[in-house]
């Protein structure tokens, strides 16, 4: 035991652990041209991959940013949407109740209190088209339109009389359409040619 430790002290001593020449502590021999270059191509790969990938990452949460945005939109926009059908089936009694009062009330009519009640409603139905016009919803009018099954629901066929076929020849209840999306479709009688 002594022995080996006096030959660890010699040899510490006369610097055979501790010089250059010690196999373990020489530097590595550097890597060869070819494969630094081929090293670096492969990182510039990577770096070209990730740059792509987060590009297209960040595509990804600006198409997602704007359809949440355009989400949000529309449902500002249409969130009255099952309140204007129900609206809109209260328009078509006032109209029908204003037409039904102007056939009654005639000119030569000794009492003036029906010609008020069809002038009063006839008031309070533009007032009633004025505020959905305001929020957007807007009466079709289709009467010599094409016929469009977007915005049109059959329920008769009529003769094509002065009509092209295919045009809306007559409505029988009135569609109405909120910001251009249509919430009822006007029920319609189309022009077809007369069958011999």
């Amino acid at each position: 035991s002594p022995c080996a430790f006096s030959t660890a002290a010699q040899q510490r001593s006369t610097g055979d652990e501790c010089g250059p020449e010690d196999p373990s502590e020489e530097p590595k021999h550097p890597l060869p041209d070819c494969a630094l270059e081929h090293r670096a191509s492969k990182l510039e790969e990577q770096v070209r991959d990730l740059t792509e990938r987060y590009r297209k990452a960040l595509a990804d949460s600006e198409n997602v940013r704007r359809r949440t945005q355009k989400f949000v939109e529309d449902a500002k926009l249409f969130g009255i949407q099952s309140f204007c059908r129900d609206l809109v089936e209260v328009a078509d009694i006032l109209e029908k109740t204003a037409e039904s009062a102007a056939g009654h009330a005639e000119p030569s009519d000794p009492g003036p209190a029906l010609r008020k009640i069809y002038e009063g409603l006839a008031l309070l139905e533009a007032k009633l088209q004025s505020v959905f016009a305001k929020h957007g919803l807007q009466k079709m009018n289709p009467v010599g339109g094409r016929y469009d099954p977007y915005e049109h629901e059959i329920i008769c066929h009529v003769p094509a009389e002065g009509l092209q076929p295919g045009t809306v020849a007559l409505v029988t209840q009135d569609g109405y359409k909120l910001h251009g999306r249509t919430i009822r479709h006007a029920l319609v009688g189309v022009a077809v040619e007369a069958q011999e």
